[in-house]
C-alpha cells in the first residue's frame, strides 16, 4: 500500500462509471467552448490572420485588372490561389466563417455575463465572513461609543464613498466597483457593433470612379461612371442626387536640383457642386476630400485631354470630343485611344501619344522635358476596320484592340504618323476625311466614396474605448467592518476583499478605517 494513503484505501480494479453526454450534452459541450471568452480570443486573432491575403495579392472587388496581370505572370500559381478563394478574400467562405463564428461567439459570452451583471446590481452585498482576520488589510481598533453610533457612522462614510451597503446584525457589508463590469460589458458589446456594422451596414456603401473633363458635368448616376463597386445591399436608389463640374484644374511643380527632375508640390481642382437646386464652389486636392451630402470626394489623379476633331471627306463634324489621355510618366507624356464609330466611310480608330512639352530627340521620336504644356504636341497612328462596339460586350475605352484591324498610317504602312499641335489639322488617309487638334484640356481622376458605417463605427470605437478605461481603472472591492461591543465601548475591525487583481485595496481599508474613526469622534463630541 502506497505510504501516504489512509489505511481505509481500497484498491479497486473496476472501471469508473461516466456517465454518457449523449447528442444534446455535446451539443451543450460545442456551445460552452464556442462561447467563451477563450474562443472569442482565438477567432479574432484568427481573423486578423486571415486578412492578411487580401493585403498581399489583388482582389477582384478593388483591383479587377491587378487579378488579371496576376493571372498572366503566374498562371499556375494563380489557379490553385483562385481555387482557395484567395483573389476574394474577404467574400471567402473560410474569412466568412470566422467573422461569423466570432460574431456568434461573442454574443454567446455577452447574453450571460449581461443577464449575471444584472441579478448582481439588484442583490445585496454578501455576508460578513465569520474570520476577518484571514482577508486582506485587516485592522481592528477600539473606539469609545456604542455599536449602533459606530455602525451608523460606518454606513454614512461608505456611502460617501459611493459603496452599496448590507447590515448583517453587528456588522456592515459593502461593495463598490459594479461599473468595473459594466465597462467590460460595453467594451465586448461595441466590439459587436464594430463587427455588425462593417459587415451589414457596410453592404449599403458604394465607391465609383470617375474622369473628370474641364467644363464637363458629371451626374451621380450609375451610368456615368467608368468603374463602380457597389456593397451588397446597393440598389441605385440609394445615390445620392448631385452634380460635379470641373472648372479649373492647377498644379504646381518644383525642379528638384539634385536630380534634376520635375517634383509635383500641389494639385487644386477647383469644382461647382450642383445639389439641391443649388450651386456652390468648391476646392478639391490631394488628401483633402470634399463631402457632398453622404458622399465624399477623392482627387486621385490628373492628367490632359486634348480635343480631337475628324470630319468626313465633305468636311461635316462627325466627331468632337475631349479624349482623356492617360500619364504614363512624371512628365506627363500621355497615351490615348481615339474611336470613331460613324460617320466615315469605315469605322476609325487611333492610337495617340501627347507631349505637353515636346522635344525631339536626335533619334526622330518625341519626349516631354516638363509636365506643364508648354509645347503641346498630339501624334496618331490611325486603324480602319470593326471596333466591335456594336457587339454587346463592353470594351476598354482606354484601350484599342488593333488584331482585326489595319493599319493605315505610322508604322510599316509607308504614311507617316499623324503629329498636330494645337489648331492644327491633317488629312486622313484614303480620302477618308480629316483629323484637328482643336484644343486642350485637363482632366482629373476621382473617387466618390459613400461608407454609411462611418458614424456605427465611430459611436463602437469610442464606446471600445470608455469601456476599457472604465474595466482598467475601476477597481471592484468588498469592504467589511464588524462592531463587538466592550466595557469601554467597541471594537471595531475591519477588512478587505478584492474581485480580481487590486494593489491598492489594503491602503483602502485602513483609508476608510481611519476616516470611520474620525467620524466617530465627531459624532459622540456631538
Amino acid at each position: 500500500m502506497e505510504p501516504l494513503r489512509p489505511s481505509d484505501h481500497i484498491d479497486s480494479e473496476a472501471p469508473i462509471a461516466q456517465p454518457a453526454l449523449g447528442a444534446v450534452g455535446w451539443l451543450r459541450f460545442a456551445w460552452r467552448q464556442l462561447t467563451s471568452m477563450r474562443t472569442a480570443l482565438v477567432l479574432l486573432l484568427l481573423l486578423a490572420i486571415a486578412a492578411i491575403p487580401g493585403s498581399l495579392v489583388p482582389q477582384r472587388s478593388a483591383d479587377p485588372n491587378g487579378v488579371v496581370q496576376y493571372r498572366r505572370n503566374n498562371p499556375e500559381l494563380f489557379e490553385v490561389l483562385d481555387a482557395l478563394q484567395v483573389f476574394d478574400t474577404y467574400t471567402s467562405v473560410w474569412f466568412s466563417a470566422i467573422y461569423l463564428l466570432l460574431f456568434v461567439s461573442l454574443i454567446g459570452c455577452i447574453i450571460p455575463r449581461t443577464l449575471h451583471h444584472a441579478r448582481a446590481l439588484r442583490s445585496a452585498p454578501p455576508k460578513t465572513p465569520a474570520r476577518l482576520g484571514r482577508l486582506v488589510g485587516y485592522r481592528a481598533t477600539d473606539a469609545p461609543a456604542t455599536v449602533e453610533q459606530a455602525l451608523d457612522a460606518a454606513h454614512a462614510e461608505l456611502r460617501r464613498r459611493r459603496y452599496r451597503v448590507a447590515r448583517y446584525g453587528d456588522s456592515l457589508s459593502a461593495e463598490r466597483g459594479y461599473l468595473r463590469e459594466t465597462g467590460n460589458l460595453i467594451f465586448h458589446m461595441a466590439l459587436v457593433g464594430v463587427l455588425a456594422t462593417i459587415g451589414f451596414a457596410g453592404g449599403f456603401g458604394y465607391n465609383g470612379q470617375k474622369v473628370l473633363v474641364e467644363d464637363r458635368v458629371f451626374v451621380n448616376q450609375l451610368s456615368s461612371y467608368d468603374s463602380f463597386k457597389p456593397g451588397r445591399f446597393f440598389d441605385d436608389t440609394r445615390l445620392d442626387a448631385f452634380g460635379v463640374r470641373l472648372d479649373e484644374f492647377t498644379p504646381e511643380y518644383g525642379l528638384d536640383t539634385t536630380t534634376g527632375r520635375v517634383q509635383p508640390l500641389d494639385f487644386e481642382a477647383a469644382v461647382t457642386v450642383i445639389a439641391n437646386g443649388k450651386e456652390y464652389e468648391r476646392v478639391l486636392k490631394v488628401n483633402e476630400p470634399i463631402d457632398i451630402g453622404g458622399t465624399r470626394m477623392y482627387l486621385l489623379g490628373n492628367g490632359f485631354a486634348p480635343v480631337v476633331t475628324v470630319r468626313n471627306a465633305d468636311g461635316d463634324v462627325v466627331f468632337r470630343e475631349p479624349i482623356p489621355f492617360l500619364p504614363q510618366d512624371s512628365n506627363l507624356t500621355s497615351l490615348g485611344v481615339v474611336k470613331v464609330p460613324d460617320g466615315l466611310r469605315a469605322e476609325l480608330g487611333m492610337i495617340g501619344f501627347f507631349y505637353p512639352s515636346a522635344l525631339p530627340l536626335d533619334s526622330g521620336a518625341l519626349t516631354s522635358i516638363y509636365p506643364e504644356p508648354d509645347q503641346p504636341v498630339l501624334t496618331l497612328n490611325a486603324f480602319t476596320g470593326d471596333l466591335g462596339l456594336d457587339d454587346g460586350v463592353a470594351r476598354n475605352a482606354y484601350a484599342l484592340d488593333t488584331d482585326d484591324l489595319t493599319q493605315v498610317t505610322g508604322g510599316d504602312t509607308g504614311t507617316d504618323s499623324i503629329v498636330l499641335g494645337v489648331g492644327q489639322s491633317a488629312a486622313l488617309p484614303d480620302g477618308l476625311g480629316s483629323v484637328e487638334f482643336s484644343e486642350l484640356r485637363r482632366f482629373v481622376s476621382v473617387d466618390f466614396y459613400h461608407d454609411p458605417t462611418q458614424i456605427g463605427v465611430l459611436v463602437s470605437a469610442l464606446l471600445i474605448l470608455g469601456g476599457l478605461i472604465v474595466s482598467l481603472f475601476v477597481p471592484r472591492r468588498r469592504l467589511w467592518v464588524v462592531a463587538s461591543p466592550t466595557d469601554a465601548g467597541v471594537r471595531l475591525e475591519y477588512a478587505g476583499l478584492a474581485r480580481g487583481d487590486d494593489p491598492g485595496l489594503e491602503a483602502a481599508v485602513y483609508d476608510f478605517a481611519d476616516s470611520h474613526s474620525q467620524r466617530i469622534a465627531r459624532t459622540v463630541e456631538a
